[in-house]
C-alpha cells in the first residue's frame, strides 16, 4: 500500500471488467487474486496449469510453458482465428441493472465508505478518493472519471499518508537485501531448543522454506503441543489455499521431534526458545557447545536480555547473535537482529540470510537492554499503566490508541504480548535505565500475574477472553488491583494528551535509540517500529512522524508532562537539537 490509487485509467477500466464489488475490494485492500479466482472474476481469459520438472526446474519449465502459450494465443487473436468473449453471469447483470438505479448506487457506496472508516478511522485519504473517483466515472462517465482520477493521484502522491507509506515500501525493499553478503556455508539443517509457542512459530517458518528442523524439547507434552500448534498453522494455510496437502506434508516430514540432542553435530544454526532466564539460557548454550561443529551459529530469540550477556556463557561469542521473532511467527514480518561488538560478519550475514528465507523484513540493530522494538515500546506500556491507575477506561484508551492508528489499542496489546512478560521486562529494563522507564506502578502488573491474569492466553488480563467470542468484558478483578493502587489525574487528560503522553514516550526511546547508535538509520528505526509493533503505517513510522508533527512542538508538548511526571518526559538530545532546526528532518525531502 502506497496510499495512491490506480493509475493509468485503473479507476475506470477494472471496474468494467471484473464488476463494481470486485473492483472495489481489489483497489481499497490491494489484496491478491489467485490464478483460478481472477479468470471466474473475468481479470484473465486463460490460465494455465503449471508444469512438474523435466530437464529444467519445474519453474522455468512452467514460464517458458507460459511464454509459448501467450504467443500463441496472440497470434490467434491478432489473426482473428480467435475472438475474445466475455458473457456476464447473472449476478453481474444484477449488479449492472442495479447501478443505474440511484437508490442502489447510493447504498452500495455508503456501505463501501462505512467499510473504509471502520477499518482506517479516516485516517488513509487513498481509500476515500478511490470511493469518489470510480463514484464519478459511474455517474458522469469515463472521461469524467480519468480526468477525476488524474487530479486525485496527483494530490495523493504530495499527501504525508503517501510519502510516509512510499518510505515505508522502500525500507521494506532494503529490509529484504543482505548487505554482509553471502555466508561462508549454506545453511541446510537448523535446529530449535523450546517448543512453546515462539520456537513451534520459528520451527513452521523454517521448515516451511526447505529447510531441515529438529524441535527439541524438555518434555514429550511440550513437543506434543509444540508438534499440534504447528500442523494446525499448515493446516490453516491449506484451507486459505496458500500451500497444498502434498506440500503441508513435506513440510511436516521436515521437522524431527527430540528430547535429546541427536544429531546436533550436523546443525548449522541453533536457535534458542527457552524461558526469559538468564541462568537458563546459559546452561543452555553450554549444553548446546559440547555437541555442535565448530562452523554452527547460536541465535537468541530473547525479546529483552542482552546477547552480551547471554555470550558470555559461551566459548565462541563470535558465533553468537540474538534473532528476535515476533508473535505469531507465521504472521509477524519483522525479525530483529541484535549484534554484539564480537559478533562476527559471517555470523550477521548468515542469521540475515536466515531471516531472509524465513520471508522475514530484517533490521539490524545494536546489542544493549532491550534491543530496539522492546526498548521503545516499554515506555510506552509504563505511562499505560499510569493512565489505568489514574481511572482511565481501558477501552477508552484501547479506542484512543486505535484512533491515532494502531493497528490494536494498547491494553489489548499488553494482553497480546502477556502480562507476565511485560512485569519481566518492565523489571529488567527499569534496572537498566533507572527513573526514565517509570510510569505505572510495577506492582500493578505483579499483582495481575500473582492472580494468574497473564493476558489473552490465560483467558484474563486486563480484559477476559471467552473461545468464540469476538466481544471482549473488561476484568473486573483487574480494575479491582488498579483501584489499590489508584492516582490522582495531575495532568490534563483530554483525548489528544493522552495519545501524546503514550506516544511521545515511544518516539523519545526510537529518537535516542539512534542517538546512542542501537539504531543504524531512522529508516529502519521506521520498519522495526511499524512492521514489529504496529506504529501508525500511514505515518511511515516514529522518525517521519516526528519530521511531520514537528520536533518543536513534540518538544513544547513533552516540556508540560515533563513538569508533571518528570524525567520519564525529558527529550533526548537528538531531538532537542532537530528542534533547533526546523529544517533538520530525519528524512529530508
Amino acid at each position: 500500500m502506497l496510499g495512491l490509487l490506480p493509475g493509468a485509467g485503473g479507476t475506470q477500466r477494472l471496474p468494467n471488467l471484473v464488476s463494481i464489488p470486485n473492483a472495489l475490494d481489489m483497489m481499497l485492500t490491494g489484496r491478491t487474486i489467485k490464478a483460478d479466482k481472477a479468470k471466474k472474476m473475468g481479470l484473465v481469459d486463460m490460465t494455465i496449469n503449471p508444469l512438474g520438472p523435466g530437464i529444467k526446474p519445474s519453474d522455468i519449465m512452467t514460464l517458458e510453458y507460459l511464454e509459448r502459450v501467450a504467443v500463441g494465443v496472440a497470434s490467434e487473436l491478432a489473426s482473428g482465428k480467435l475472438k475474445k468473449t466475455k458473457k456476464k453471469g447473472l449476478m453481474e447483470q444484477a449488479i449492472s441493472l442495479g447501478l443505474k438505479i440511484g437508490f442502489v448506487k447510493d447504498k452500495i457506496f455508503e456501505k463501501a465508505r462505512a467499510q473504509v472508516m471502520k477499518q482506517t478511522k479516516g485516517l488513509y485519504p487513498a481509500p476515500l478518493k478511490i470511493l469518489d473517483i470510480v463514484r464519478t466515472g459511474l455517474d458522469k462517465g469515463t472521461v469524467a472519471g480519468l480526468e477525476a482520477e488524474a487530479a486525485g493521484f496527483g494530490e495523493l502522491v504530495v499527501t504525508p499518508e503517501s510519502k510516509g507509506l512510499i518510505s515505508l515500501f522502500k525500507g521494506q525493499t532494503e529490509c529484504k537485501k543482505n548487505s554482509f553478503g553471502k555466508p561462508q556455508i549454506p545453511l541446510k539443517n537448523v535446529a530449535v531448543l523450546g517448543a512453546g509457542l515462539m520456537g513451534a512459530g520459528i520451527v513452521q517458518v523454517t521448515a516451511n522454506k526447505g529447510f531441515n528442523v529438529i524441535l527439541k524439547d524438555t518434555t514429550d507434552n511440550g513437543l506434543i503441543r509444540g508438534h499440534g500448534q504447528i500442523h494446525d498453522g499448515l493446516a490453516n494455510s491449506v484451507k486459505r489455499k496458500r500451500i497444498t496437502s502434498a506440500e503441508s506434508d513435506k513440510i511436516m516430514s521436515a521437522v524431527t521431534l527430540q528430547l535429546d540432542y541427536k544429531n546436533f553435530e550436523h546443525c548449522d544454526m541453533v536457535i534458542e526458545a527457552v524461558f526469559e532466564d538468564l541462568n537458563l539460557k546459559h546452561k543452555v548454550i553450554k549444553e548446546v557447545e559440547e555437541r555442535i561443529s565448530p562452523h554452527c551459529i547460536f541465535a537468541s530469540n530473547t525479546s529483552a536480555l542482552p546477547i552480551t550477556k547471554i555470550s558470555e556463557a559461551s566459548k565462541r561469542p563470535d558465533k553468537v547473535i540474538g534473532m528476535h521473532y515476533f508473535s505469531p511467527v507465521d504472521k509477524m514480518q519483522l525479525l530483529e537482529i541484535i549484534t554484539t561488538e564480537k559478533t562476527s560478519k559471517d555470523t550477521i550475514a548468515t542469521a540475515v540470510d536466515v531471516g531472509l528465507r524465513q520471508g522475514k523484513v530484517v533490521i539490524i540493530v545494536k546489542d544493549g537492554p532491550g534491543f530496539y522494538t522492546t526498548r521503545i515500546l516499554s515506555p510506552m506500556m509504563a505511562e499505560l499503566i499510569r493512565l489505568l491507575q489514574e481511572g482511565i477506561d481501558p477501552k477508552e484508551l484501547d479506542k484512543l490508541t486505535t484512533g491515532f492508528g494502531f493497528p490494536v489499542g494498547a491494553c489489548t496489546l499488553a494482553d497480546e504480548v502477556g502480562l507476565d512478560v511485560a512485569s519481566h521486562i518492565a523489571k529488567d529494563l527499569g534496572l537498566a535505565f533507572g527513573e526514565r522507564f517509570s510510569g505505572g506502578s510495577i506492582a500493578v502488573l505483579e499483582g495481575m500475574v500473582a492472580k494468574g491474569f497473564h493476558g489473552r492466553k490465560s483467558g484474563k488480563g486486563i480484559y477476559i477472553y471467552e473461545k468464540g467470542s469476538k466481544d471482549r468484558n473488561v476484568n473486573p478483578e483487574a480494575l479491582t488491583i488498579l483501584n489499590l493502587h489508584k492516582l490522582t489525574t495531575a495532568g490534563s487528560v483530554t483525548p489528544e494528551d493522552i495519545q501524546l503522553r503514550l506516544v511521545s514516550r515511544f518516539v523519545n526511546e526510537a529518537v535516542l535509540c539512534l542517538q546512542e547508535g542501537i539504531l543504524q538509520n531512522p529508516l529502519e528505526g521506521d520498519i522495526g517500529a511499524v512492521f514489529g509493533l504496529g506504529f501508525p503505517p500511514f505515518s511511515g513510522g516514529p522518525f517521519h512522524w516526528v519530521d511531520r508533527f514537528g520536533a518543536g512542538n513534540l518538544i513544547a508538548k513533552m516540556k508540560t508532562y515533563e513538569s508533571i511526571y518528570g524525567i520519564c518526559f525529558t527529550p533526548c538530545q537528538l531531538l532537542l537539537d532537530h528542534a533547533k532546526d526546523s529544517n533538520r528532518k530525519f528524512f529530508p525531502s
